[in-house]
């Protein structure tokens, strides 16, 4: 058993649960009040944080433990949950690179969270290029088909 608690909650003007259009939300991450502002402090040096949130608004029910079309689009392959970033997968764990905006106190603001208001933040990791991939990144024509909107504004 793995026992995690939230480290902040998400404030966003998104409360609907679209999959598109996320790349201009703006939105902030208010610490737990068990954190003092010193938690982030230095994180606006960085331009980017990876910021790993739980997806608390998606039922049990709908937990896909197998395969499944991305988006219920039977156009795309059927593949495997792990093949896929969709909300409902098994640990209902999300995660998404952000540009930080600044911050104030105990809040973070920052744009492109595709997290919607209220959403439970698990962890704040500022980006360092030496994180990032190495070599070519591929992906299935699919993956791009799927992603084309989703950064877009709304």
């Amino acid at each position: 058993m793995i026992t995690m608690h939230p480290v902040g909650v998400v404030r966003s003007p998104r409360q609907d649960l679209t999959d598109d259009g996320w790349g201009s939300v703006r939105a902030t991450i208010e610490l737990d009040s068990a954190f003092s502002e010193e938690a982030l402090a230095g994180l606006e040096a960085f331009s980017h944080a990876e910021v790993t949130f739980h997806f608390n608004r998606v039922s049990e029910a709908e937990v896909e433990r197998g395969a499944r079309h991305p988006r219920g689009n039977a156009a795309w392959p059927k593949v495997g949950i792990f093949a896929q970033r969709a909300k409902g997968r098994p640990n209902r764990i999300g995660s998404t690179i952000v540009a930080i905006v600044g911050r104030r106190g105990r809040t973070l603001e920052v744009v492109g969270l595709d997290a919607v208001d209220g959403t439970p933040v698990l962890d704040i990791k500022p980006v360092m290029i030496e994180f990032l991939p190495r070599g070519e990144i591929r992906q299935p024509q699919w993956a791009s088909e799927l992603m084309k909107d989703y950064w877009t504004g709304r």
